[in-house]
């Protein structure tokens, strides 16, 4: 049964049904709130949202696209495993698209987008320590502001739709690793813009994303039930140096 979510999480039937069901799960699965392995049906969830079962059913379809979920009809579908080489992938890419985009950002030093996300980061901190979700939604803010910033917007969706495994580890760490790392990692990126250091700011945003690479080992250990592409006793060696130049291992 699903659990009440309360109002973050709640349908506006002012906008389009099916993609909120599909941003709402998606969170509760990057959250681990649906953890692998927990069951869904669009019977179920259509009844839950008090909505028809063809906007469920399109939700279901694309978070099977994004990996997220294995459809199985007449049986219900599950909540998959978090794909190691996914997680892989999804930094590699996001890393190369963000560096470019940080370089055209800090290549302009626009003070008013520099106090948007000085902003963002002061509402980060806010929530830190308390609201786990609503820290999502600001972290994605960033990010995204990053890229509109950069007249990349349009590169910024296409990331969203490669990066939900990744999203899944970052957020598991959340329970073992300090937040304040990440917000502070922010900071950095937000100074070396506002300096106009180009090269500055794409290493602070490479070892920001690399962030989850550093987690990772400790996560595979702590949760392995929870990964699938792992053999046994297999674990990859943590990543403890920040970036210094060079480009994309």
């Amino acid at each position: 049964m699903l659990a009440d979510i309360g109002p973050f999480w709640a349908l506006d039937p002012a906008l389009p049904i099916s993609p909120q069901i599909h941003r709402i799960l998606r969170e509760r699965v990057i959250l681990g709130d649906l953890p692998p392995g927990d069951k869904l049906s669009e019977t179920e969830t259509a009844a839950h949202y008090k909505v028809s079962r063809q906007p469920v059913r399109e939700a279901f379809i694309k978070l099977a696209e994004e990996g997220l979920m294995e459809i199985r009809p007449q049986r219900g579908s599950i909540v998959t495993k978090i794909a190691v080489t996914a997680v892989h992938d999804a930094r590699f890419l996001r890393e190369a698209v963000e560096a470019d985009i940080v370089r055209l950002v800090a290549s302009r030093a626009d003070p008013a987008l520099v106090r948007e996300l000085r902003q963002q980061i002061g509402l980060q901190r806010e929530v830190a320590a308390s609201a786990p979700a609503r820290f999502i939604h600001l972290d994605e803010t960033f990010h995204r502001t990053l890229a509109e910033g950069a007249g990349k917007g349009g590169a910024w969706r296409v990331i969203q739709g490669l990066k939900a495994q990744m999203d899944r580890v970052r957020y598991l760490a959340l329970g073992q690793f300090p937040l304040n790392r990440l917000i502070h990692q922010h900071i950095a990126i937000v100074d070396q813009i506002e300096r106009g250091d180009v090269a500055g700011a794409e290493g602070a945003i490479r070892t920001h994303l690399r962030e989850v690479l550093r987690d990772l080992p400790e996560i595979l250990r702590s949760h392995p039930e929870l990964f699938d592409g792992v053999p046994d006793g297999a674990f990859p060696e943590p990543v403890n140096a920040p970036y210094s130049g060079g480009g994309n291992p």
